[in-house]
């Protein structure tokens, strides 16, 4: 008779097909899912009914197998493809693909997710997220941009936002010092005339006269005598200085302020000696630029300028003047210049930068001291800037060799500080390198000495204008200020069972029982993968074998109905026997 076991047989197959079908369905349906990963379901068959379990073989006799009929099909489980899909380039800079086993790390309301979807996005905050707002994790920077591995971060891509200013620590320089050039002399020679403490001119100013003490006279030139400062009304007066060139190089302005009777001619001496970059310090074996302000035994002041053509100074009288000047002179230095300077020198101006980004502009001057019995010549550099905080514009000197082949042999000193009143780090030491491989300064005879700054790091102020992301996971920034950082890199996780992860929506996965402990590397280490930038994991789905599967599919859920059907059939005729 027919057998209602054959019927749930039946049903078991066409539960099972059409499961079959659901899954296949599914994976049609995200053909175009990016990082998408194809499911494929399994069958088993159900246990049997034993109508007998065999006999085993005696003497006479061969066994008999075990009589069983199955009671259907069961679905034995699913299992997703983790194998990689195609890489689509979209050359968009957030989004990511994997070229290996590994998962991005997202944070989703707390919980910690993972995904093979790249296609990520910033939101208002710059924090880098999924389409449904998952926050990507990876690894922040220090302060000096160090990326701090070990504690997962949500990344932050400050685009417009973050700002960067770099002190300058080198300046590497190139160049050849005319080895044939004329040794330097004396520099240039101004004269201002005799200034006395009385108006009859038989008592010379010097170092100590004050100016608020007594009144103080100047030649007129025709042998007699002018009130230049008045005691009554000089203190609180000032003395500026603008327009003074060296070398045809504007100096800028500087003031002295009289602030008290006690302020003397000498205060006043040392502040145009700091101003000016005068020097006559010696430097190593020959070099002593010679430079000076005195007071003569006339009363006069002498300004003696550096030695070499471009230390030579231009003071006109009219740079020079007292504000208010009471009773006195509106330009009291009357300035004659007495001799040039000469020698073969040259200068280079170059710009370094603070803690802070703020420019500050560097002379440096070579002049020619001398030439050395066993070959060679003999240089002294001075390096001053009008941007120094401190008054003194000279920053440091030094003595540079070269031996009978022009070759850079050493030098007495070779970085300068300058004084910064900002706030930002003080002083600024910067290290200046005369010999750098293919970047040499040389001492050949040529017709003109020539040299300049070929490379100086540090930067102005820059914002983060652009960013991309390298095959380890590391984001470079792309400052306005031409700098380059890395501002965070990508972290990845590692399953040793990735088929055992839940799939809980959105492209995201969660850990599962069967799918192991997470390891979290960067990209290129333990088997995560190299990281595509500007491209997109596409789907895994192959079209072709979905289809192939959805014929046995159906196939199978047809068969099975036939099955209940024709099982059907027989009850029916067997019920008829008994009409």
């Amino acid at each position: 008779m027919a057998s209602t076991t054959a019927l749930f047989t039946g049903l078991s197959g066409l539960t099972s097909n059409s499961r079959r079908l659901d899954v296949i369905g599914n994976n049609i349906a995200n053909v175009n899912t990016t990082a998408y990963k194809s499911n494929r379901m399994t069958f088993a068959p159900t246990f049997s009914r034993n109508f007998s379990l065999g006999t085993a073989p005696g003497d006479a006799t061969g066994g008999s197998n075990p009589g069983q009929i199955g009671l259907g099909v069961t679905i034995g489980g699913t299992q997703r493809n983790f194998t990689n899909g195609a890489i689509g380039v979209t050359g968009v800079a957030t989004d990511l693909a994997i070229e290996g086993d590994g998962f991005f790390i997202v944070n989703q309301a707390g919980s910690r997710y993972f995904t093979r979807s790249g296609g990520f996005i910033r939101n208002p905050e710059n924090d880098l997220m999924t389409q449904s707002g998952a926050k990507v994790m990876g690894y922040e920077v220090d302060d000096q941009f160090n990326i701090v591995e070990g504690n997962l971060a949500e990344l932050n891509i400050p685009v417009g936002t973050l700002t960067l200013a770099e002190q300058t620590s080198n300046v590497i320089f190139n160049g050849n010092l005319n080895a044939s050039g004329e040794i330097a002399t004396p520099g240039s020679v101004h004269e201002t005339r005799a200034f006395y403490t009385d108006p009859a001119g038989t008592v010379p100013v010097d170092g100590s006269t004050q100016f608020g003490v007594q009144d103080i006279y100047v030649s007129d030139g025709a042998g007699g005598f002018t009130l230049a400062f008045e005691a009554a009304s000089v203190v609180g007066s000032t003395i500026t200085i603008a327009g003074v060139e060296k070398g045809g190089k504007d100096l800028g302005s500087a003031s002295f302020e009289i602030t008290s009777n006690a302020t003397t001619f000498g205060d006043y001496i040392d502040f145009l000696d700091e101003y000016l970059g005068t020097d006559s310090t010696a430097i190593g074996s020959v070099s002593d630029l010679g430079g000076s302000v005195t007071i003569g035994v006339d009363g006069s002041i002498v300004i003696t300028g550096n030695e070499g053509t471009v230390q030579d100074l231009d003071i006109e009288t009219g740079d020079i003047t007292i504000d208010p000047p009471g009773a006195g002179l509106a330009n009291p230095l009357v300035m004659s210049k007495i001799s040039d300077a000469e020698g073969e020198s040259v200068r280079t101006s170059f710009v370094v930068y603070d803690s802070l980004g703020t420019p500050l502009t560097i002379d440096l001057s070579f002049v020619l001291q001398g030439t050395q019995a066993s070959g060679g010549t003999t240089w002294e550099f001075v390096a001053e800037s009008s941007d120094n905080d401190a008054t003194d514009r000279l920053l440091a000197l030094g003595e540079v060799s070269f031996d009978a082949n022009g070759r850079f042999v050493g030098a007495t000193n070779q970085s300068f500080s300058i004084q910064r009143a900002n706030g930002a780090v003080n002083p600024l030491t910067v290290n200046m390198d005369f010999d750098s491989g293919t970047d040499s300064v040389s001492s050949f005879t040529d017709s003109a000495s020539n040299f300049a700054a070929v490379y100086q790091d540090g930067s102005p102020i820059g914002t983060l204008g652009s960013f991309s992301i390298g095959e380890d996971g590391m984001i470079s920034g792309s400052f306005t200020n031409g700098l380059t950082r890395t501002i965070g890199q990508v972290a990845l996780a590692k399953f040793s069972n990735p088929e055992g992860l839940v799939d809980v929506g959105d492209n995201l996965f969660g850990g599962g029982p069967n799918s192991g402990t997470p390891l979290i590397a960067t990209a290129r280490e333990f088997g995560t993968g190299r990281i595509v930038g500007g491209a997109l994991e596409l789907s895994n789905v192959d079209l072709s074998q979905e289809f192939i599967d959805m014929i046995l599919a159906s196939t199978g859920y047809s068969a099975a109905s036939r099955v209940i059907t024709t099982t059907d059939e027989l009850m029916t005729q067997l019920l008829a026997l008994g009409r």
